[in-house]
């Protein structure tokens, strides 16, 4: 998902679930900030204090995306969830060890990564990691049927969509082709087509199979599995049985599935403002809101916790140290980040026989 999905999508069904706006706020900025947070490494403060923070996405032309290690510690626990071929722990799919890692949408491994998330109910992060959690939940519907490292069963051929001149542009068949061929990492090779949820596509696929791929319905059954897993949040149900829980109302299916349809704009940036301007409108039954997202400058998490106003970090750079900063949102949600990925990559994944770093 982009931004429209990760974040107010993300924040709509928050608040249908239950939530106030002050918490959904924090659970919405905290499942788009996943993709925000490229920059890794310690903060120096003026007075001697140190915080290491760690990334949980890079550009995908970053170097970093050549380096396996990095990619198993950013792609697989943060947008790739392996889904061990759909099958339960204990079992594995036919095939490769890639099998394991391909991303499987409501899988086993992600109704245990949802189990490990209520683990940290009462803690200080437990809404920034519920909002984690939802993102790479999300993106296990978006992103299902390719993985989070290199390797060739991420190739992507005879890419198609409904858009005729999109699909015949050049610049588009070369960036498949160079992905596809030279940077096969999760779904680089089939372009943003996963992540916009009005698109109908097609494609073969690394090991050959024709794929078609409508993604509304995938969205759809996306936001009403999200909201019932913020329903079990809310009733502390530790165990996740996500099916006992109401999930949308018929009303609010027919309401988010027509916005899902009728914004279609190629720009993420673009449905993301169609979407706040619904919101603002009182479209929905907890009525009208004014919700915005920085993640960079004056007025962001990352502003007020140490305030950076520039896009990167400098290894010289020493910031002001605050008292807050230890309750901050900024370093919550990096707390959140460091619990959410050592439990997928030490807890999660190794029951299913998955060793990634």
């Amino acid at each position: 998902m982009q931004i429209d999905g990760h974040h107010t999508l993300t924040y709509v069904i928050s608040r249908l679930a239950g939530l106030d706006h002050e918490d959904a706020d924090i659970v919405a900025y905290s499942a788009q900030y996943v993709d925000e947070a490229t920059n890794t490494g310690v903060i120096k403060f003026d007075n001697g204090a140190m915080y290491h923070r760690t990334a949980s996405a890079h550009k995908m032309m970053d170097y970093r995306n050549s380096d396996e290690l990095a990619n198993h510690r950013v792609w697989v626990p943060f947008h790739f969830l392996p889904g061990n071929g759909g099958l339960p722990a204990g079992e594995n799919p036919d095939g490769k060890f890639i099998e394991k890692l391909i991303c499987k949408p409501d899988s086993y491994t992600a109704r245990d990564m949802l189990k490990s998330m209520m683990g940290d109910k009462d803690k200080n992060y437990s809404l920034h990691r519920l909002g984690i959690t939802l993102h790479v939940y999300a993106d296990t519907f978006a992103h299902q049927g390719f993985s989070g490292v290199n390797h060739k069963i991420n190739e992507v051929t005879e890419l198609s969509s409904g858009n005729a001149e999109n699909d015949d542009s050049f610049f588009e068949k070369m960036k498949n082709f160079f992905v596809s061929t030279m940077f096969p990492l999760g779904h680089g090779a089939s372009l943003s087509h996963p992540d916009k949820p009005f698109l109908s596509w097609s494609y073969i696929d690394g090991n050959g199979k024709a794929v078609e791929r409508n993604n509304h319905p995938i969205f759809c059954d996306a936001a009403d599995a999200m909201c019932r897993v913020v329903q079990c949040y809310i009733a502390k149900d530790e165990s996740m049985k996500i099916g006992e829980q109401a999930g949308l109302s018929d009303e609010d299916k027919v309401l988010i599935g027509n916005l899902l349809a009728e914004f279609t704009s190629e720009d993420g940036d673009e449905r993301h403002a169609a979407w706040l301007d619904v919101i603002s409108s009182g479209a929905f039954a907890f009525g009208p809101v004014q919700l915005e997202f920085k993640p960079k400058g004056d007025g962001s998490w990352k502003h007020q916790a140490i305030s950076q106003e520039k896009e990167e970090d400098q290894d010289e750079d020493v910031f002001p140290y605050h008292a807050d900063f230890l309750h901050s949102n900024w370093k919550l949600f990096h707390d959140a980040l460091q619990a959410h990925r050592f439990d997928i990559l030490h807890d999660v994944l190794p029951k299913y026989g998955i060793c990634v770093a």
